[in-house]
């Protein structure tokens, strides 16, 4: 009997196994978190450029075009995934736009960073503890 599994163990195990995969594969994506679209909206080096030279001051998009060569449609897209993100926002002037950075745009990833910043801090902090323990 050495090595073999009774009934009630082997349904425990059946059951699991089934719920792991309802939860690993049928479970809906969660929602994207603003982190999440930060990090996917500079994850693009000409939006990251973009993002950096509004950072400079306010510009049209064919401020942007001329100064990135691309095209408009380009520049747009680009626009509306920072937008998306809440990066920059646009300042309507009659038929021309403004796009500026967003003051609290980067909070929710300056905050993600300080949260893990603290706990590597905090991790590597105990490993040198640890260390001199040893050391002595």
């Amino acid at each position: 009997m050495h090595g073999e599994t009774s009934e009630p163990v082997r349904a425990r195990l059946r059951y699991c196994h089934i719920h792991k995969y309802l939860l690993i594969y049928c479970m809906p994506p969660a929602a994207p978190t603003q982190e999440n679209r930060i990090f996917r909206a500079l994850a693009d080096p000409t939006r990251r450029a973009i993002f950096e030279s509004l950072t400079e001051g306010e510009a049209m998009v064919k401020d942007l075009t001329a100064r990135f060569d691309i095209s408009q449609p380009a520049v747009s897209q680009h626009l509306a995934a920072l937008r998306e993100a809440g990066l920059v926002e646009g300042r309507r002037d009659g038929r021309r736009v403004f796009y500026r950075v967003e003051p609290g745009g980067m909070k929710p990833l300056v905050d993600w960073i300080a949260h893990y910043q603290a706990f590597w801090t905090d991790r590597v902090g105990r490993l040198q503890e640890l260390l001199d323990r040893m050391d002595s």
